[in-house]
């Protein structure tokens, strides 16, 4: 299984919670995940329930069997510092750019070189090893930038080129992209079984494919129980109302009557959204990639929620 675990999808989603389950999933019987946010909007600490991450990798959470999830918030300006001191032992010279505003201006007027040092980072957690040998970790997930711009994130040996030809820059690109577009590598997509991020999710693989980024699962979110089918709402529907009002009535509601009307018009609804459902179901089966189910989780996602999603995970296959 590849240790580098990308974790992308359509805005609203919900590729934290994937990406935070993922890891949970994957920190089993003793194995240690760190959990990797580049985006700045501290939503690790918010499903954790825990304090902002600071730019240091920090325990989280035990996971079943003793395992254990680490968390990092890359921060660009200190991973530049921590580039500049790396390559050019600046020291306090750097925390002096830092001062003046330098290191802002670098991570905001080249993009690219923000990308180089956010998923480089990440990397470097993947290569780490312990002075004895064996890994640091055995997996890093990354809660990586929504599809539409994670092939650009990702690929970020193209986006250097035209800024750096040679030097430590342009190596360190090349490092990275040996990680990612290698079986270390693979970037999950998140989805709804909804048409816009359905057919997100096949441009993001398309493109993926493209740059020759290795694309891992699809995992689909958010996914409803199934109450009523087609022929359910047809049997109601028909020459049946009265058999339902007398089952209302026998079973205590009162004014059932009036009740058989709208009862039948939310059912009519769900069979249309189970039909709906079942054609996205079959278009995800067109990308010819595993594929995953999350549960809706009615009472909203709380830590709670996140061991019940990665133990979903685990049944579906993640960390076997």
């Amino acid at each position: 299984m590849s240790r580098l675990q990308v974790v992308s999808g359509k805005g609203g989603t919900g590729k934290t919670t994937v990406a935070a389950a993922l890891a949970l999933a994957l920190a089993t019987e003793g194995k240690r995940t760190l959990l990797v946010e580049v985006e700045g909007r501290q939503g690790i600490a918010q499903l954790f329930e825990t304090e902002a991450l600071p730019y240091e990798e920090r325990k989280i959470a035990v996971s079943s069997g003793g395992g254990e999830v680490f968390a990092l918030a890359i921060d660009a300006e200190r991973a530049l510092l921590d580039y500049l001191q790396m390559f050019y032992k600046l020291g306090s010279a750097g925390r002096a750019l830092k001062k003046l505003g330098a290191i802002d201006f670098a991570t905001t007027i080249a993009p690219g070189v923000r990308d180089v040092l956010l998923t480089g980072k990440a990397c470097e957690a993947v290569r780490r090893r312990t002075k004895q040998g064996p890994y640091v970790y055995d997996y890093v997930v990354m809660d990586a930038p929504p599809t539409g711009r994670i092939t650009r994130f990702l690929n970020v040996n193209d986006e250097v080129a035209g800024l750096a030809k040679f030097g430590p820059i342009h190596n360190q690109a090349q490092a990275v992209m040996r990680v990612l577009k290698s079986p270390e590598t693979a970037v999950h997509l998140v989805t709804l079984l909804e048409e816009m991020p359905v057919q997100e999710t096949a441009d993001g693989i398309a493109e993926l494919r493209a740059a020759d980024l290795p694309v891992g699962k699809v995992i689909v979110n958010m996914v409803r129980p199934h109450i009523l089918d087609e022929e359910a709402v047809r049997d109601a529907a028909g020459d049946r109302r009265a058999d339902i009002a007398k089952a209302l009535t026998a079973a205590g509601v009162g004014g059932s009557a009036k009740l058989v009307t709208p009862l039948l018009e939310q059912a009519a609804d769900h069979a249309q959204r189970v039909e709906l459902e079942r054609e996205q179901r079959a278009a995800l089966a067109g990308f010819g990639l595993p594929t995953y189910e999350l549960p809706l989780l009615s009472e909203g996602v709380d830590l709670a929620g996140l061991y019940r999603l990665s133990k979903e995970l685990r049944k579906q296959g993640t960390g076997s």
